[in-house]
């Protein structure tokens, strides 16, 4: 059974102003408009104290969107393909 979002996610760094960074927009994006946006995301996940809870929880509720514990959805599905 996955974690539960709610038992971890208060004590998440990515809360308020730096949310938006996480997912992607509704519009297209430029690739380096996408990679810088995901580099700010990972830079909050690096110093959170629930890193390791939010990554978790992404890979067992299968998340396919938005940067979780650190990692985007590809670099999460190869951590998936390699366990």
């Amino acid at each position: 059974m996955p974690t539960t979002a709610s038992s971890w996610r208060k004590g998440g760094a990515c809360r308020g102003d730096a949310a938006a960074d996480f997912f992607p927009p509704m519009a297209p994006e430029r690739k380096h408009v996408r990679l810088a946006r995901e580099r700010r995301a990972k830079s909050v996940c690096a110093a959170c104290t629930v890193r390791a809870e939010c990554l978790a929880y992404a890979i067992a509720a299968d998340e396919r969107y938005g940067v979780w514990g650190g990692l985007t959805q590809d670099e999460r599905r190869l951590l998936a393909d390699s366990a």
